[in-house]
């Protein structure tokens, strides 16, 4: 959860053309799965993925992530560029210990990644729903966890098994002093 604080600000709305006077607060945010899920039904798209954001559609986003309740419209206007990227690095960060090591060879994944994607491997791996609200980094973290101790063990080719018996082999002939 990140908690971001306000000052009491104004801001000019261009639409009433009037100033408008914003009190400042204190929000409690979180980058979870239900607040993407918010979003995608607003915006109709992949939160995730490579494609830029507008403006409207992060200040949208910020308000999905909102907690804390009542929070008047007029406050997403008057974030300041800083607030937005402590936001943006919040929402970046890795949220877990966990650390993969990356083969070489292995198949990147081209599939888009939506909300109903993410329950769909939720619902697979036995994961329960209360994890919808963790920290989406984490929770991304978990499902790659789950998939990798399910997948099946890879097997060894035949060439490699005969040469790793082979040298056990040998070895234990050496320490054995036999010769076979």
């Amino acid at each position: 959860m990140l908690i971001i604080t306000t000052e009491d600000t104004e801001y000019y709305n261009e639409e009433t053309s009037e100033f408008v006077s914003v009190k400042g607060r204190s929000v409690e945010l979180e980058h979870s799965l239900v607040s993407l899920s918010k979003w995608e039904s607003v915006w109709c798209k992949p939160f995730l993925g490579k494609d830029e954001k507008t403006k409207d559609q992060l200040i949208d986003y910020i308000r999905c992530m909102t907690i804390t309740k009542n929070v008047p419209d007029e406050f997403y206007f008057t974030l300041s560029s800083n607030l937005i990227d402590t936001i943006n690095k919040y929402i970046d960060h890795k949220m877990t210990a966990t650390t993969f090591s990356e083969m070489h060879n292995a198949p990147r994944n081209s599939e888009v990644v939506t909300a109903e994607l993410i329950y769909y491997w939720m619902i697979s791996l036995s994961i329960p729903f209360e994890c919808q609200k963790w920290h989406l980094n984490r929770l991304l973290t978990l499902i790659r966890v789950c998939s990798i101790k399910n997948a099946p063990g890879k097997k060894m080719p035949k060439n490699a098994i005969l040469s790793r018996n082979a040298a056990i082999n040998a070895a234990r002939k050496q320490q054995l002093n036999t010769k076979g």
